[in-house]
């Protein structure tokens, strides 16, 4: 079920940290690396750095987007450093590896997002995140590498899966305490859901497209809280369809 999570470094500029981020990875049993826009890939420094995980490295996808990278992935975690403007679901790592072990159980595909060496991720890549993980480390020198804090949240997600191998068939019970019936919505799903719902609000005359305040990442919050399966989203496309074309026939 590992080959399920998806690690995922955005703009990484060192090619030596993607080596290590994959031998980091291939100690915890994960294989599946996705890199978007690095500034130096492929890279003889990178298959060093891997020391033994070349395999990794060779499997790797590069991609231009964030987007492109979680669209087959129902649950996104991405790790965040520091607070933001608007409060997010947070978690540990270790809380982030028994949520991992929860979605993949269930059969859903997982993306670990980290963001750049010197800056992390944005305010606007973590808003495509279900939640944000941070590690809590001294606050008096609170700098981890990338393959490290890699490595930490690895370690958990190994730990945690370790830990269900003795209760497999509860797995699938998820928050709710029952198995559910269909799977997660995707994140291209649940992007194609905002777009539709923001068009639909821009066309109600409910959000102006000119002081859009917060109104969508709030949205997004909302729904990505409530982890919204397949059907469900296109019940609630279904809704907006609807919503506009009765607009439109006053």
């Amino acid at each position: 079920m590992l080959e399920n999570v998806n690690v995922v470094l955005v703009c990484t500029s060192h090619p030596g940290n993607i080596g290590a981020v994959a031998r980091a990875m291939k100690t915890m049993g994960l294989s599946r690396l996705t890199l978007v826009s690095p500034s130096d890939y492929p890279s003889d420094v990178a298959e060093t750095r891997a020391s033994g995980a070349t395999d990794v490295l060779a499997d790797a996808k590069v991609v231009g987007t964030l987007a492109e990278a979680l669209a087959d992935c129902s649950v996104v975690i991405g790790a965040s450093a520091r607070s933001r403007h608007i409060p997010w679901p947070l978690m540990n790592p270790r809380q982030a590896g028994e949520k991992v072990q929860e979605a993949i159980a269930a059969g859903n595909r997982v993306a670990l997002v980290f963001g750049r060496e010197r800056t992390g991720l944005t305010n606007e890549e973590l808003a495509q995140c279900h939640v944000h993980v941070n590690i809590p480390a001294n606050p008096d020198y609170a700098s981890l590498n990338l393959a490290a804090a890699v490595q930490v949240i690895a370690y958990e997600v190994r730990m945690s899966h370790l830990a269900a191998a003795d209760k497999l068939q509860h797995a699938g019970d998820g928050q709710w305490g029952v198995s559910w019936d269909h799977p997660l919505a995707t994140q291209l799903e649940l992007n194609g859901f905002f777009q539709h719902l923001e068009e639909t609000l821009v066309e109600i005359d409910f959000l102006d497209p000119n002081n859009p305040k917060q109104l969508m990442p709030r949205l997004r919050r909302l729904f990505q809280r409530a982890a919204p399966d397949k059907i469900e989203v296109n019940i609630l496309r279904g809704i907006l369809t609807m919503v506009r074309a009765n607009r439109r026939k006053e």
